[in-house]
């Protein structure tokens, strides 16, 4: 049995409410709720959330909520995988015969059924704990820099100031819309970001992270084209 995990905590400050808030016409988990009804691939789609709304909106749309998440693991510090490992317990409680377990995102409406698709493919493409979406950064990382405490300017890598772009390794980061893994991957605390994760590659305009206003509007602009013909 495949289950699909939505985390979604009531207490978001940079945008209050951000997992209901409307997007394009909806709340925005509705979003993922339903890419992850349109894959095909789950046999239940479940919601851990500390709120009431966010329960009842989550249920009107189609998911699950048939727990709440505990004070432990509802507050600013609370990571991904103690959430969604808690939710993977209590479906192996419930007798559920887990054989993989997909953490999709609340605020990801750019997710796209297929990916979820590409990405339980890549789970069992070999050994992996993980699968999640990867894109790569728009400019190289080892020419970066900071600016310093006098006002100037500080490479994060000096070494590389006069090596060409093309020479430099490709770098990639989380594109923040999903990721599959095994049970055990989930209970056992496996880090994401290791040699065990497969990365799905997704191309870089597909991509919003959403924690700040600034990325809401983006988001909002960049939807239109994202979104056309999207089943």
């Amino acid at each position: 049995m495949k289950i699909a995990v939505i985390p979604a905590r009531g207490g978001s400050k940079r945008i209050p409410r951000k997992n209901i808030k409307p997007f394009c016409g909806k709340p925005m988990i509705a979003w993922s709720i339903e890419a992850a009804k349109a894959s095909g691939l789950f046999e239940r789609i479940l919601v851990s959330t500390d709120d009431a709304e966010i329960a009842e909106v989550a249920e009107q749309w189609g998911a699950e909520v048939p727990f709440m998440r505990p004070d432990e693991l509802s507050n600013d510090y609370a990571g991904t995988t103690p959430v969604i490992a808690h939710a993977t317990q209590w479906a192996l409680d419930q007798g559920l015969d887990v054989t993989a377990v997909c953490c999709i995102y609340a605020t990801a409406p750019f997710v796209q059924k297929d990916d979820l698709i590409q990405g339980w493919e890549a789970l069992n493409s070999g050994d992996w704990d993980y699968a999640f979406t990867v894109t790569d950064f728009a400019a190289p990382i080892f020419r970066s820099f900071k600016q310093a405490d006098e006002g100037g300017i500080e490479m994060f890598f000096p070494e590389h100031f006069a090596s060409r772009s093309q020479d430099l390794p490709i770098a990639l980061h989380d594109a923040g819309q999903f990721y599959w893994g095994r049970p055990s991957s989930w209970l056992e605390g496996r880090r994401i970001f290791d040699r065990r994760s497969k990365p799905i590659m997704i191309p870089r305009w597909r991509v919003q992270d959403i924690d700040t206003q600034d990325d809401w509007e983006r988001a909002e602009i960049l939807a239109p084209v994202i979104m056309k013909g999207r089943n």
